[in-house]
């Protein structure tokens, strides 16, 4: 009777010892050594957000000062084309989300000239001549630029834009805050901008042409008209 109570006891101490080690390799294969969390990665959307770079092209652009006649006899004057010739710049937009956008450009004095139909060649000349040394004096002040500040706006379809550029303009050495409206348009490569803006000369100390002893003088506001095109970088 006692060897038989002494087998049972065996018996059981086996069991319990079978059964903590089944329980002992069970924690240690589900909590010693945890699986590694998964986790997932947003989609990439750098390419959609990277902003665009264009260099401006002068030779495919209009940038033109549109100079109305005023004083007295202002009937007998004629409003003044003058045409910027030379400039160039870069542009940056950012198709997805506007900006970052900026707009950098540099005119060149020297290359502005009369272009109004309503001048003879010999006219022109002397319009020409007159812009050099009274009007903006290229060899004192050779460029006029513009630095945008600030772009806001909205996209209008998949590549056009309506923008609202503000800026510091510096002309004839006067630094001036302007906002310049602009319509961009992106096709391909090439980004067209087009718009207009005006300035008071008299805030630039920009002095003006005159003629029949004053009583024929150019208007303070001038407006600045644009048709630009810039490649794409």
């Amino acid at each position: 009777m006692k060897s038989l109570k002494l087998v049972f006891v065996i018996l059981a101490i086996v069991l319990i010892m079978s059964l903590a080690a089944v329980s002992v390799g069970y924690f240690r294969r589900n909590s010693a050594s945890p699986k590694p969390a998964v986790t997932y990665a947003a989609p990439s959307t750098e390419n959609s957000f990277d902003a665009q770079r264009f260099r401006l092209d002068s030779s495919q652009g209009k940038f033109i000062a549109h100079a109305m006649a005023g004083g007295l006899l202002w009937f007998k004057g004629h409003d003044h084309l003058v045409a910027v010739r030379e400039f160039s710049g870069e542009a940056q937009l950012t198709p997805d989300q506007i900006n970052p956008a900026s707009l950098e450009i540099t005119a060149k004095t020297g290359s502005m000239v009369e272009t109004s139909s309503v001048f003879t060649d010999q006219q022109k000349q002397i319009i020409d001549k007159e812009l050099r040394e009274i009007v903006l004096q290229p060899d004192q002040y050779p460029d006029i630029v513009f630095r945008s500040t600030q772009v806001s706006g909205k996209k209008l379809t998949a590549d056009q834009y309506d923008l609202n550029i503000t800026g510091d303009l510096t002309l004839h050495g006067v630094t001036r805050q302007i906002s310049i409206p602009t319509k961009i348009t992106v096709t391909g490569s090439d980004l067209r901008a087009v718009g207009e803006f005006s300035i008071d000369r008299g805030d630039f100390k920009v002095k003006a042409t005159s003629a029949f002893h004053g009583l024929v003088r150019v208007r303070d506001k001038i407006k600045f008209t644009f048709d630009i095109v810039g490649h794409r970088i």
